[in-house]
């Protein structure tokens, strides 16, 4: 019986010593590594130095973030298989409490070029946007190209063949300046009239009609301005359907009649299933958002973080005699005619009538996590005409909020309900002059306090879960989550 007992005693030790390391081990605190980029070749080799030097198990695992791009040896031998940037993760083997990154780039690999067009002129641009085939690309380089015509795009990509026109990548930005043209209904400065192309990082200035007309469909338009157009700086008509407009600005349109020039414009006859994300309108004569329809009936837009200000005031900072409404969600000729609408984290600020305005729109209307501010009217949706449908959630005005009717309404959880009274104090500021900031690089709004509530504002936690991001134990109101 003793036997047994040393024996399954020496046993334990044995299992013991097999996953633990002895009292006197001395383990890693840290983990340095050495090495550089991939310029040439495939390989780089690279090496972590530990501390202290006299830890008892030096030895380390390595890691690579993206084995398509490079793997790595166990002893640090990082061979490259394309262009890319990897992360490099060195981990102590002793306990693996301690582990260390590096950054490693790769640009060995031989690239084709980005462009099948590279133009710097109005006639290199026009012979290009001749020639142009589905995949291709155009890019253009920086600066002044006076226009004497509009341009019309008539050739189309395809859905996996898209065509580019696009700023070069790190040049100053190209303008096209159509200064020249007359004021005319047919004076726009682009007619988009094809599907699927990319139109990228162009500014778009002082055209007679809209900066840009687009017809087709499948198209992105991206990191564009339309200035000081003589009509509404970006307008979808004529069954364009399923457009997304990214990260463009429209701002400074005012035309003769005073009555048409919006920032951005998706009305008349236009088709469904367009999208605006990151978006501003200021200063527009007639609205930020234009959802007028006429020919056409029951589509459906939406619009994600766009901003709405100042609209029905002039350049100069006067007020227009424009409609001035920074959201006009539909509207028509017999007061029938059917836009849906989704608005979500919106702002409607300083415009001279409505920040989001009914304008007898018969259609759907959501309005999730929204915020309005100094407009004429708040909210305004009105039982003449109604909506057949309003929808308005987690939402929030300073000031009065306004009208909310519509033949079936699910208003709920925002600023104007449950008790909650707001006030300035509620946010870290209410200068909307932030909203108007420089785009970051890669065209995103800028970030900006405005609006964004205090730590004891009484709107925190008080939505309702529509889908959207948040944080905390339910949704804040308003267009900035705490």
């Amino acid at each position: 019986m003793v036997r047994l007992i040393v024996f399954f005693l020496l046993i334990s030790c044995q299992k013991d010593d097999d996953y633990s390391h002895g009292v006197s081990d001395v383990l890693v605190e840290k983990i340095e590594i050495t090495g550089t980029d991939i310029t040439s070749g495939i390989n780089t080799q690279i090496a972590a130095k530990v501390t202290p030097d006299n830890a008892t198990d030096k030895s380390v695992t390595w890691k690579v973030s993206d084995e398509a791009v490079a793997e790595i040896s166990p002893n640090g031998l990082i061979t490259a298989k394309k262009n890319g940037t990897i992360t490099i993760t060195a981990t102590a083997k002793d306990i693996g409490a301690v582990a260390a990154t590096k950054v490693i780039n790769i640009t060995s690999f031989s690239v084709t070029p980005v462009a099948d067009y590279e133009v710097s002129s109005v006639t290199e641009l026009t012979t290009a946007l001749g020639k142009v085939k589905a995949g291709e690309t155009i890019v253009l380089n920086g600066g002044t190209y006076a226009m004497t015509s509009k341009i019309t795009i008539v050739t189309s990509g395809t859905s996996d063949k898209v065509i580019t026109l696009k700023a070069k990548d790190g040049a100053a930005r190209p303008k096209l300046d159509f200064s020249v043209m007359a004021e005319s209904s047919s004076n726009q400065g682009i007619v988009l009239s094809a599907d699927y192309w990319h139109i990228k990082g162009i500014d778009i200035y002082k055209a007679g009609d809209n900066g840009m007309q687009v017809k087709g469909s499948n198209n992105i338009i991206e990191f564009m301005t339309f200035s000081e157009c003589s009509d509404s700086g970006l307008q979808l008509d004529n069954g364009a359907a399923n457009n997304t407009i990214l990260n463009c600005d429209s701002y400074f349109n005012a035309d003769a009649s005073l009555e048409n020039a919006d920032g951005f414009a998706c009305k008349l006859n236009a088709g469904t299933g367009n999208k605006f994300i990151g978006c501003r309108a200021w200063q527009n004569l007639d609205d930020g958002w234009d959802g007028y329809l006429r020919e056409t009936d029951n589509i459906s837009t939406t619009y994600q973080n766009c901003w709405a200000v100042k609209n029905g005031y002039l350049k100069s900072g006067e007020k227009g005699v424009g409609d001035g409404n920074g959201f006009k969600t539909g509207g028509s000729d017999d007061k029938l005619l059917k836009h849906n609408a989704k608005y979500t984290n919106c702002i409607a600020v300083g415009n001279v009538a409505d920040g989001f305005d009914h304008n007898s729109n018969r259609g759907e209307v959501t309005i999730y996590n929204c915020s309005a501010y100094d407009n004429g009217r708040n909210y305004s949706f009105s039982s003449t005409n109604p909506l057949a449908k309003l929808i308005i959630k987690n939402s929030n005005a300073l000031g009065a909020f306004g009208t909310t009717q519509a033949s079936t309404l699910d208003v709920t959880n925002n600023s104007w309900q449950n008790s909650i009274t707001v006030t300035a104090d509620d946010f870290n500021s209410i200068d909307y002059t932030q909203l108007l900031g420089a785009r970051k690089a890669d065209g995103s709004l800028p970030d900006v306090t405005f609006f964004h509530l205090k730590s004891d504002s009484d709107m925190i936690n008080k939505g309702i879960d529509v889908g959207l991001p948040f944080k905390g134990a339910s949704p804040d109101l308003g267009a900035f989550e705490f």
